[in-house]
């Protein structure tokens, strides 16, 4: 057993990693090594691609920390300033992608000779000629270590445009850049010479052989000066060129890597672009490894002696809503750790800060439950209010009804919503077609789309929606704040006539001793046998989804546990009103019948069923038109071949 002082203690970091460095989890034991930090701690890729909250910058920032990286590194992190600059750069003779990769090689090539400099008196006792050399160059461009990124930026854009001072190098910029036929032929040229002096110094200082540590540059925060602009596009475009171009030119010297959010880089479109597979890898989070991550940052900060038993069965409850609460708690989460973080954290204070207990109860996680979902929903929003900014409109359609919704079904609810939304936002007119919205919300993670008997969601390489796919579900973490927590929207069972006619005492006396096996228990007795059919044929219809049937079994189920109630009230001597029974139900299975095929999903099962057994709407008619037969016949009559 865990003391009653460990949930106090109990923490899963901070949500962001540059807070998580400092005050955090992160350097302290809660940094789970995955595929990509190995991929981008080896080498052997360049380019680390995830969404927001994915883990970019905790691998970032776990590269810049003590011992992480054995050779020299460099942060690089554009502000507005320097985002302003390098989107506002343009070189006379260059297309825009060109220009921009020039204006970052640049970066790359002073970040390179500041090292250089300290580096070699720190770390071999020397200064090479090749060395001084940079040391003269980056005092004579004013290119001072104190500078931000942006004021050096604009000094060395300046310098390309017009001209470096490039006679550390003894290049006469004057008399050998006159012949230059455009502005950005003279700006390669200047930095031609710029980059061949750094190299010469990581040969002299022998930092350019394959046993010495490279320097590593890194870049990250992107996202905070990019827009959805083409001058944007073409400083991330130019970013990725440099760094190609610097894995190249100074070989094992200086390595790039590139931290971008996945919707930048998949707006990208440029010729080059298939040369970068090959560097490229998305973060991508199982369930498994956040439930890794979550151990590894509870133990980091409750203690190490902390087992996943004491964590998820004594601090937290086994079970949450009839799941095992790991399952609910994850399933609730976009696989990324920011958002685990977030929920696992929230859950802590609630049970911790807010009510002051020693352990979480199931309580505590619905509670956090609905905040954390409210948090999502708003924070999806803001992570494509760039990309996407029609998004939050389109959340309404799924508001209030059912979390799993056919093609047509949404096809109907954006139809009388098409023409507001292309009022608002005419320049997103062709992506705002049903196709186009279904395309979007399974990019971010909102719908998930059912694929045989599994509900995909975007994130680990899946195929994108196809047109032949009809049936979505929308993601868990985003149900409640929607107020969609029912596979479809039915409305639950209430047997009116019956039940007042229960309160109110209606019933049929019967004398002591006798048994009576009359139209009243017969009718009962039917009413079971047509749920029972309902539920067979529930059975049945593979095509549905698991969570539909389910939902639809719990309402017929319902009218099934009434019949037998009622059947258990004679049998202690006294009949129930069995008509006003068979009404109900005959009157609730058609309003069920009606409301699933508005859902459409009875349709989907239809197409897919092959056994030719025929839907659950129609097996429900069926049941209603018998049970209203029945009702309205009488003893001894022809109104079924049982006797009714």
């Amino acid at each position: 057993m865990v003391d009653d002082s460990v949930l106090g203690r109990l923490r899963f970091g901070r949500e962001d990693a540059e807070r998580d460095v400092t005050d955090g989890l992160l350097l302290r034991g809660g940094f789970l090594p995955t595929a990509a930090s190995r991929a981008a701690m080896s080498g052997l890729k360049m380019l680390i691609i995830g969404r927001k909250g994915s883990g970019k910058s905790a691998i970032c920032m776990h590269l810049m920390a003590n011992g992480a990286h054995p050779g020299g590194k460099a942060l690089i992190t554009p502000d507005d300033a320097a985002g302003d600059e390098i989107r506002r750069f343009e070189l006379q003779g260059l297309p825009g992608d060109s220009a921009k990769s020039l204006i970052w090689r640049y970066v790359f090539a002073v970040h390179a000779a500041r090292h250089l400099v300290t580096h070699a008196k720190d770390g071999h006792g020397k200064r090479p000629d090749s060395v001084k050399a940079l040391s003269r160059f980056l005092k004579q461009n004013d290119e001072l270590p104190g500078d931000r990124l942006g004021d050096r930026l604009a000094q060395g854009a300046r310098g390309l445009q017009t001209a470096l001072s490039l006679e550390a190098f003894g290049f006469k910029a004057g008399v050998e850049l006159a012949q230059a036929p455009s502005e950005g032929a003279r700006a390669a040229r200047q930095l031609e010479v710029v980059e061949r002096g750094v190299a010469q110094a990581f040969t002299d200082l022998g930092c350019a052989d394959a046993a010495h540590a490279p320097l590593l540059l890194l870049v990250d925060q992107l996202e905070q000066v990019w827009s959805a602009e083409p001058d944007s596009n073409s400083m991330v475009i130019g970013l990725l060129l440099a760094a190609k171009h610097a894995a190249g030119f100074y070989g094992t010297a200086v390595r790039c890597l590139l931290f971008v959010r996945s919707d930048i880089y998949d707006s990208l479109s440029f010729g080059e672009g298939d040369k970068f597979h090959g560097d490229e890898l998305r973060i991508a989070w199982t369930d498994q490894a956040l439930r890794g991550l979550a151990l590894a940052r509870a133990r980091a900060s409750a203690g190490p002696g902390l087992t996943e038993e004491q964590l998820w069965h004594q601090l937290f409850p086994r079970e949450v809503a009839g799941e095992e609460t790991v399952t609910y708690l994850f399933r609730r989460c976009l696989p990324r750790p920011r958002d685990a973080i977030q929920f696992l954290n929230l859950c802590q204070e609630t049970a911790w800060l807010i009510h002051g207990r020693d352990r979480i109860l199931e309580a505590d996680v619905l509670q956090a439950s609905r905040q954390f979902s409210a948090w999502k929903l708003k924070d999806l929003t803001l992570e494509y209010l760039i990309a996407h900014p029609f998004l939050d409109r389109l959340f309404p359609l799924f508001q209030n009804t059912g979390y799993v919704v056919s093609r047509a079904a949404l096809g109907g609810r954006f139809d009388a919503a098409a023409q507001t939304l292309h009022r608002l936002f005419p320049a997103y007119a062709e992506a705002l077609t049903l196709s186009g919205i279904i395309d979007t919300l399974y990019t971010v993670g909102f719908l998930g789309v059912r694929r045989g008997n599994d509900v995909v969601f975007a994130g680990g390489g899946e195929l994108p929606v196809q047109p032949h796919e009809t049936e979505f579900h929308v993601h868990p973490c985003f149900r409640e704040a929607l107020g969609a927590t029912s596979a479809i929207d039915l409305r639950p069972y209430e047997p009116v006539v019956a039940g007042d006619r229960i309160a109110a005492g209606n019933t049929i006396p019967v004398a002591q001793g006798t048994t009576v096996v009359g139209r009243d228990y017969r009718l009962l007795r039917e009413l079971a046998r047509s749920c029972d059919s309902v539920l067979a044929q529930i059975g049945r219809e593979v095509g549905l989804a698991r969570e539909a049937r389910d939902e639809i079994s719990q309402r017929v189920r319902r009218v099934l546990d009434d019949a037998n109630d009622a059947l258990a009230h004679s049998g202690a001597g006294a009949f129930l009103d069995s008509e006003g029974h068979l009404f109900t139900a005959a009157h609730y299975f058609t309003d069920l019948a009606a409301q699933l095929r508005a859902s459409g999903l009875d349709g989907i099962a239809d197409a897919r069923d092959r056994t030719g057994t025929g839907g659950v709407a129609n097996r429900i008619e069926d049941e209603a038109r018998r049970l209203r037969r029945m009702a309205g016949g009488s003893f001894g009559g022809s109104g079924n071949s049982a006797g009714f």
